[in-house]
């Protein structure tokens, strides 16, 4: 019987073994798409304790504290930080099988150097020594990343967003690069009129153009795209449920902004429109500056009205959506093809179920202009975890080419979740370390060894404009 979490953890073959320790265990870490807040950073804070570092903001914890029957309270709560820690180590031991139960120890492990098994029972043992170490220098912000080897970070951030954290760290001389993405969801939010004019009003006060209709709209968000490419950023990143990619006429925009202008109610299919509208304008700036764009697809967000109208968004009442991805996505990608406006793209589902639509459809725009143009993204939230790596590593190897793939992100707003890269590498080795051994793949290291260092790092460092 194998010891938990031990050396070998998820490396099963000799060959597993070798191709990581060998190869990409030592590797750097990029982070091109995560949440981490760039003021913290910026500030170089260090957390008060163990739950403000670890149970703050992350939603995972969070659904499986509600689904263990624990009280909001304790989640997003008044409680105590200690007593929220006391319940989300009383739910550790049920998270077996669950990707949080590896996350967990492993944060454990390679932060703290703390072996034991997390419950209810040690849990203020654990809590104490946690935030000891957190009081001191070793466990800034900052100390952190350089202590997982963790070489840029792509933050995401909205276009009316000052940067001013970005340009702090930059001028602080910080060795690890901390760059902004360009995420525009909330200037196409046409579900909402009045949100959307509020938005806009804060567009007109941070661009300092006024916005009276879709052609000075769109004038705002560009000055706003050419500030972030000012300051560094070389990416963008939309979350969506789809592509969207109606047809419209440009008057038929113009009349559709004038109405959102005017707070007046459009349709279903004007909404459609205006967003498509927009995405397509992004795209296009994007190539323009030679950007990479991502879009993260497939998610059905804000289940829970009466927990959302409570707690707001990003507090854990998401799931995967079953929305049609094929046609759109392919419609939106061959406009910008048929004239040569197609940026790098990568592009995430979250539905499991189109794995083997993304694989393929990535194919249809590779022009070979570039090695892995149009990328198969991670596995991402729901699903980075070992079957949902494995089911999206193996469709991208039967229709693509895993050795240019571009690697794991962390998708997260924790400092503590850089463990995810050394899951997603133990992954990866024991993939390739089993095909190996059964007889598959050929046992050249030096091949072997060099396509893992390349997943692990080479391919995003050379993919991005870092």
């Amino acid at each position: 019987m194998k010891k938990f979490l031990d050396e070998n953890f998820l490396l099963q073959t000799k060959t597993a073994q070798q191709l990581y320790y060998d190869f990409a265990k030592e590797m750097p870490i990029i982070d091109y798409h995560c949440h981490l807040p760039p003021d913290q950073i910026a500030e170089d804070i260090q957390f008060e304790n163990l739950s403000r570092i670890w149970l703050y903001g992350d939603h995972y914890k969070w659904r499986a504290m509600r689904a263990n029957g624990i009280d909001e309270s304790y989640c997003t709560g008044n409680k105590s930080d200690s007593e929220k820690f006391q319940k989300w180590a009383e739910t550790v031991p049920y998270a077996l099988r669950n990707p949080l139960y590896h996350w967990t120890h492993l944060e454990l492990q390679r932060y703290f150097d703390i072996e034991d098994i997390l419950s209810g029972d040690n849990a203020m043992d654990i809590y104490e020594k946690c935030t000891h170490k957190l009081q001191t220098p070793q466990f800034s912000v900052r100390n952190l990343l350089k202590k997982m080897n963790v070489v840029t970070v792509c933050t995401t951030d909205d276009p009316i967003d000052s940067l001013e954290h970005h340009q702090k760290i930059k001028q602080d001389n910080f060795e690890i690069k901390v760059l902004p993405a360009f995420r525009p969801d909330k200037a196409m939010n046409a579900d909402e009129p009045e949100a959307l004019n509020n938005y806009i009003n804060k567009l007109e006060e941070v661009s300092g153009i006024s916005v009276d209709n879709y052609d000075d709209y769109l004038k705002a968000l560009k000055s706003r795209h050419d500030y972030f490419a000012e300051n560094g950023c070389s990416v963008s990143d939309h979350g969506l449920e789809k592509i969207f990619a109606e047809d419209y006429t440009d008057q038929e925009i113009r009349n559709i902004f004038n109405l959102l202008r005017n707070r007046k109610a459009i349709s279903d299919t004007e909404i459609l429109k205006f967003k498509s509208a927009l995405l397509f304008e992004f795209a296009l700036w994007d190539h323009e500056k030679g950007w990479v764009q991502q879009y993260h697809l497939g998610a059905l967000r804000g289940n829970n009205t009466r927990k959302l109208k409570e707690l707001g968004p990003d507090t854990g009442w998401d799931s995967i959506g079953d929305y049609s991805q094929a046609r759109s996505l392919s419609k939106f990608l061959n406009k910008l093809d048929q004239e040569d406006h197609l940026a790098k793209t990568i592009l995430y589902n979250l539905n499991p179920a189109d794995n083997e639509l993304i694989a393929s459809m990535i194919g249809n725009f590779n022009d070979g202009s570039v090695a892995g143009k149009i990328q198969f993204g991670s596995a991402w939230w729901f699903l980075d975890q070992k079957d949902g790596m494995v089911k999206q590593l193996d469709a991208l190897s039967n229709m693509g080419l895993l050795s240019r793939f571009v690697g794991m992100i962390t998708d997260s707003r924790s400092f503590l979740s850089y463990p995810r890269h050394e899951y997603f590498r133990r992954i990866l080795c024991n993939l390739i370390g089993n095909d190996v051994e059964n007889g598959e793949l050929p046992n050249d290291m030096k091949w072997l060894g060099q396509t893992v260092q390349d997943i692990s790092f080479n391919n995003a460092n050379k993919y991005f404009n870092f």
